[in-house]
């Protein structure tokens, strides 16, 4: 072999070796090293929302777990954390609660918008067979109930125990001004006040039955 070959080996596998070298340090991918970096002026939008993490079977049970858990105790900053590495807002834990569920039930607004940017399914059940919405009304969170209606949750859907979002927000409450604001959006945004209990009666015919006159005038007027 000629001189200017054994040069020429001994240089394309001091390259090579080069090569290799490089591609396996830490935080120096082969892909990286061989594509130039584009430098942006834009500066990042703060608002936008981080590409969801992929996470190993173990790891998006824990990080749902810990989801649920924050939102339960309406934490929006840690709910905003836990959603950004990969949290999964619809996922449930043993009793059929969701993030999003849970904060709809419990007027935490922000924690809810929060699963409504991540993408909740707002037709989702909760153990009672029930939406979001129904036990917002029934609570009087009124503020909640706005979302709720606005991001579509279903007005008329009847849960396990036969009742509708405005049956419990007239069977289990006490017919007061939020209860009043409840029905008041309910009928606005198409609810059926018709639709009857497992006793047959109508939500009209619970009010009155409940001394809620407010609330019955509201449905008579619809």
């Amino acid at each position: 072999m000629s001189l200017w070959k054994v040069r020429g080996v001994a240089a394309g596998s001091a390259l090579l070796i080069a090569g290799l070298v490089a591609g396996c340090g830490p935080g120096s991918p082969t892909q990286a090293a061989s594509t130039p970096a584009v430098a942006s002026s834009a500066s990042p939008d703060p608002s936008s929302s981080p590409s969801p993490t992929r996470l190993s079977p173990e790891d998006q049970l824990e990080t749902d777990r810990l989801l649920i858990l924050a939102a339960k105790a309406n934490d929006p900053v840690r709910v905003r954390e836990l959603i950004a590495a990969g949290g999964d807002v619809n996922a449930k834990d043993d009793i059929q609660d969701s993030a999003f569920l849970y904060a709809g039930a419990e007027g935490f607004n922000e924690v809810l918008q929060l699963t409504l940017a991540a993408g909740a399914d707002v037709a989702s059940i909760n153990r009672y067979g029930g939406t979001a919405l129904i036990p917002a009304s029934e609570h009087g969170h009124t503020d909640t109930v706005r979302i709720l209606i606005a991001a579509g949750v279903p007005v008329n859907h009847v849960n396990n125990l036969g009742w509708t979002a405005m049956q419990e927000a007239i069977l289990l409450n006490n017919g007061g001004q939020n209860q009043q604001d409840v029905v008041r959006q309910l009928l606005a945004a198409g609810a059926d006040p018709d639709i009857r209990d497992p006793q047959g009666r109508t939500a009209l015919q619970n009010a009155e039955r409940l001394g809620f006159t407010e609330i019955a005038a509201l449905i008579r007027n619809r």
